[in-house]
């Protein structure tokens, strides 16, 4: 019963769920359709019961009294134990999910899914790749007709390992019915296993700043024969350039390119001004000066503008640093 009720047309049908795409859906669907149907049993009982007294009590002449009336260990039996069984059951089905989803099958891939305000990394430590879905990036790659986002193979369980670099935000995927918070300096795990093909939203749900609700990604599932081939597709990728790497790692999201004013400080004319006032006194502009505002952002914090830049030391390689330096220098 409870599978049957968990049906993607019924579902669709009353508009509650998105559709069901995962092998840990029906974890979530069964238990919440079972609820929802012993809620809705019980309001109907409870408003015809309260039709049938108010009709049947009710006085038609001034001198008009009830029946008397006197306890009944029957109905006190009824109403004690009917909701007592209702939720026995609730606590069982909610508890074979919650092990369900809490418990990652041994042979699952690992990916590391790492929040920042206000995008996400998807690291792949078995094939070496990064993944960034900055909101840059993603609109590069819909001009060529391209999605960005977690790429995973189908039938294939997938252990999200998660993390923050600055506040508290959390991994939601509607369609695999999963979602687990990730906060700075520990890892949060989840896991799933797609079964249908196909592009699926990915979520932060716990508000994390300014543009908390940009901060939208996409699940990307393919074939095991497609999977196989995005990933030595990324293989052979060539290097990132100086615009690619800025959109990468989320640097529009706070510093401008144009002079427009943000949370950060713009980078257009940034090198060309030979010193920046910052809260220690001036000091040059230089490459060192931008390779360590990049990596050591805390130790020169520009004048008038708050410490929040996270760190990238250990995120960004040598050789992405020198293009985005090298970029930063053609904004005149």
């Amino acid at each position: 019963m409870i599978a049957s009720l968990s049906g993607a047309a019924f579902a669709a049908g009353f508009g509650h769920l998105p559709e069901a795409a995962s092998t840990t859906a029906k974890y979530v669907d069964g238990p919440f359709w079972f609820i929802y149907a012993l809620c809705a049993i019980t309001f109907v009982g409870i408003v015809v019961a309260m039709g049938w007294l108010v009709a049947a009590y009710k006085q038609r002449g001034p001198d008009d009294r009830t029946s008397p009336m006197a306890g009944s260990h029957l109905i006190e039996l009824v109403w004690s134990v009917l909701p007592t069984i209702g939720l026995f059951a609730m606590f069982w089905f909610g508890f074979k999910g919650f092990i369900a989803l809490n418990v990652v099958p041994p042979d699952a891939m690992e990916i590391r899914a790492t929040g920042q305000k206000w995008y996400w990394t998807f690291d792949y430590p078995d094939d070496g790749i990064t993944v960034s879905a900055a909101p840059e990036l993603a609109k590069m790659a819909a001009e060529k007709g391209e999605t960005v986002g977690l790429v995973v193979p189908i039938n294939q369980p997938v252990k999200l390992i998660g993390s923050s670099v600055d506040v508290l935000h959390s991994m939601s995927i509607p369609a695999f019915r999963v979602k687990k918070d990730v906060m700075p300096n520990r890892y949060t795990v989840l896991w799933f296993e797609a079964t249908k093909e196909g592009v699926y939203d990915f979520f932060c749900t716990e508000y994390c700043g300014t543009d908390h609700s940009r901060m939208v990604t996409k699940v990307i599932v393919k074939s095991q024969a497609d999977y196989a081939e995005w990933v030595a597709s990324q293989a052979n990728k060539a290097p990132a350039t100086g615009p690619e790497v800025f959109a990468k790692y989320g640097c529009t999201a706070c510093h401008s390119v144009d002079g427009a004013a943000g949370v950060g400080p713009t980078m257009k004319g940034l090198a060309a001004k030979g010193t920046e006032q910052t809260t220690k006194g001036p000091v040059t502009v230089d490459d060192n000066y931008l390779r360590k505002s990049i990596v050591d952002p805390m130790a020169d914090v520009v004048q008038g503008f708050a410490p929040a830049m996270p760190t990238f030391a250990g995120r960004i390689s040598d050789q992405e640093l020198d293009a985005v330096i090298d970029y930063i220098k053609t904004l005149k």
